[in-house]
């Protein structure tokens, strides 16, 4: 049976970006029960363009929600519990706001899904020019062999070669939240995402550590979960020595529930009834 899909998508300031990837969303062959935006606080033209979707949306059956929290610098783990805490897919398809997907991405990870388990999906790398290229034409179709690809390889559709691939034994290597799949049951298992992981780095290894801590196995999705990643400029580092130490003391204590995480969010959104107004939904800082 294929399970009810929730997809997850990170978002901060590059709507022209987000528009394209949530049209991408739309165009899927099996289409998500609901798309959650993840927004770490984005200036208002964010807002402006998820609402004008929301009929395309609507008309295909696809609950969109905008859940925005105010910006305080990079809290992507934090924006991610409180949009999970609004989830209604029993299986969480996570993207960041730069990944245009295959019409097949959905199909593929729900074919894939297995309980017991995690996925790591792989990307195709887009070039400067071709991603500039690509937003001033408001193109959401790649192909193969299309000029300015990077690693192109990952941009074969081959479902039937899935099965077949390996994962390394590395477990947390080459993990990405930008094609991540995962139970919600699970993540709820492990608290999420730890808030104490602010600034870019290791907050999605972090995260598959302790699924792995929870007895999950890690599987890699390759020849199918196609998506295109578009290039932009590297996020600051600075963050990213500390939190190696902290997710090397997660993996070595095999650590499965973080202390601030996702229950926060879950009560708040349950209990104290904050003002939810689809498709945009402001938590408290």
């Amino acid at each position: 049976m294929v399970p009810a899909t929730t997809l997850l998508v990170s978002t901060y300031n590059w709507p022209e970006a987000l528009e394209l990837v949530l049209l991408s969303a739309l165009a899927q062959q099996l289409a998500p029960s609901q798309l959650v935006v993840a927004d770490d606080g984005s200036r208002e033209e964010t807002g402006a363009m998820v609402r004008g979707l929301v009929p395309a949306f609507a008309a295909r059956g696809i609950a969109l929600l905008h859940v925005w929290q105010e910006d305080a610098g990079f809290r992507k783990a934090r924006i991610l519990n409180a949009a999970l805490a609004r989830a209604t897919g029993d299986y969480v398809v996570q993207i960041d706001q730069d990944l245009i997907l295959h019409p097949a991405f959905l199909a593929s990870h729900a074919a894939f899904a297995r309980r017991g388990s995690f996925v790591q999906g792989s990307r195709v790398l887009v070039r400067p020019e071709r991603t500039r290229e690509a937003i001033a034409r408001r193109e959401t179709r790649f192909h193969a062999l299309d000029a300015g690809l990077k690693n192109r390889v990952n941009a074969l559709h081959l479902p039937w070669l899935s099965a077949l691939v390996p994962t390394s034994q590395e477990h947390l290597r080459g993990t990405r939240g930008v094609n991540f799949a995962f139970w919600r049951d699970d993540a709820l298992r492990v608290n999420g995402w730890n808030e104490e992981f602010e600034g870019w780095g290791r907050e999605d290894s972090e995260f598959a550590a302790r699924l792995l801590n929870a007895g999950l196995v890690r599987r890699k999705l390759k020849f199918a979960g196609v998506g295109y990643h578009l290039w932009h400029p590297e996020c600051s580092r600075h963050a990213v020595p500390e939190q190696e130490r902290a997710l090397h003391e997660i993996v070595a204590g095999r650590v499965v529930r973080c202390a601030r995480g996702l229950d926060a969010h879950l009560e708040a959104h349950l209990e104290a009834h904050l003002d939810v107004r689809a498709p945009r939904v402001d938590p408290t800082p």
